[in-house]
């Protein structure tokens, strides 16, 4: 069985909790920061016996224009070299395309209770966050850099 305590007590070890967070359809949800200024989501499904752990992340506007702006290659070349890239970190992913034009994308991974250790937890962390950091290193690389200053908020969290 997992135990929220637990996760609770490694989350507030590290300092990463930020609040608990009502959810019918699990047993507990934790939006936590990790690393500083990125939110996540760590969820215990209802009936599960697995954690998932889950960023989802909004193009900047700007990035849309830039990406907007560029060829129809250089936009399918995109979509494909990052599928390429997200498989690598070996964490499931799902990608919103309109036209060819990333609009958001959430990466997520999954702990089994078997396996469940406050190292495996911490390591699938940072595999979620790098890849996040992956899309938006390749979205810099291909279309340009831009700055965005954001102020963390759970407004945009998957599970609202």
């Amino acid at each position: 069985m997992i135990e929220e305590e637990k996760i609770r007590q490694w989350l507030t070890d590290e300092d990463f909790l930020r609040e608990m967070k009502y959810d019918e359809n699990a047993d507990f949800h934790c939006i936590i920061e990790f690393p500083k200024d990125n939110i996540m989501d760590v969820v215990k499904p209802t009936g599960k016996d697995c954690i998932v752990i889950a960023c989802a992340t909004q193009v900047a506007p700007q990035h849309l224009s830039l990406m907007q702006s560029s060829s129809k290659q250089t936009q399918k070349d995109f979509i494909m070299q990052l599928n390429f890239g997200l498989n690598q970190f070996l964490v499931d992913y799902e990608l919103q395309v309109q036209n060819d034009i990333l609009q958001q994308f959430v990466v997520t991974d999954q702990i089994f209770e078997d396996g469940l250790t406050k190292n495996e937890f911490i390591r699938t962390l940072k595999r979620v966050f790098k890849a996040k950091l992956h899309c938006i290193w390749l979205i810099d690389e291909k279309f340009g850099n831009v700055t965005v200053n954001v102020t963390p908020s759970n407004q945009n969290d998957m599970f609202i």
